[in-house]
């Protein structure tokens, strides 16, 4: 029993490499996520393609201004659209180095 409590401990108090929220294959249209991966690709001025170890998504920041570069790891929040393909509207990004960009412009 006391092997169990201390693999436990172990377990806990261990380091996470883990990003915060759901994995791009768990997300499900019309819901509210939050998702980390890396920028993979900045298709456009107004999006870009996350990817994660399970996939990679397009992720659309409406008419701001691009707040990522190619290669950023990143921690999307949103809502993921009911239309096919699925992408996400991002209400705001996280960057690792604690810079968030809140995304104030509406969607078209």
């Amino acid at each position: 029993m006391k092997n169990g409590l201390w693999i436990t401990c172990l377990l806990l108090a261990a380091p996470s490499t883990v990003f915060a929220g759901q994995t791009i294959s768990a997300v499900e249209a019309d819901s509210w996520v939050t998702v980390s991966g890396i920028v993979h690709q900045i298709t456009d001025e107004d999006t870009f393609v996350l990817k994660d170890h399970t996939g990679q998504i397009p992720v659309y920041i409406g008419p701001n201004r691009m707040p990522v570069q190619q290669g950023m790891p990143v921690t999307v929040h949103g809502v993921v659209d009911d239309d096919f393909p699925r992408e996400i509207y991002a209400k705001r990004i996280d960057g690792e180095n604690g810079q968030s960009h809140t995304l104030d412009h509406q969607y078209d």
